[in-house]
């Protein structure tokens, strides 16, 4: 199989499961993103949830940029996932690169999003979640 057809499937096949999960919604037909809707908004002014959001296991890394964009790395995949999202108030939109979109909310320094729950890297909430998973492990 092609690389693009090997990129195809694989996208159809990521589409169709994270469907029948209910938080995602299949591609719409559309064009490429453009330049200028990866940019901030022109009042210059950042919203308040860039930088890096984690799982409490660390597997899931997403940075949302202040240009708009996001990349997600997923274990010693960097780059797993790169698309734009928009910020309204506490609610996030994602359009990935390979087609799918996808939403989550933020709650303080928790984002909910994808059946995932993310923490802003070294906020209490973060330290709260990593120290919660340790304490429940089982040991030996």
């Amino acid at each position: 199989m092609s690389g693009t057809n090997h990129r195809k499937a694989a996208t159809v096949f990521l589409t169709a499961a994270l469907t029948a999960c209910g938080t995602e919604t299949p591609p719409a037909p559309r064009s490429a993103p453009s330049a200028t809707q990866a940019r901030p908004p022109a009042s210059g002014t950042v919203h308040p949830y860039v930088g890096m959001w984690v799982t409490a296991d660390g597997y899931i890394r997403q940075e949302l940029l202040p240009d708009g964009r996001y990349d997600e790395a997923r274990g010693d995949r960097a780059s797993a996932y790169t698309g734009r999202y928009e910020v309204t108030g506490g609610h996030i939109d994602y359009w990935d690169d390979s087609g799918f979109t996808a939403d989550g909310r933020f709650d303080g320094d928790v984002l909910h999003h994808g059946g995932y729950l993310f923490y802003r890297e070294g906020s209490a909430a973060h330290r709260q979640a990593v120290s919660q998973r340790a304490s429940t492990r089982p040991s030996g």
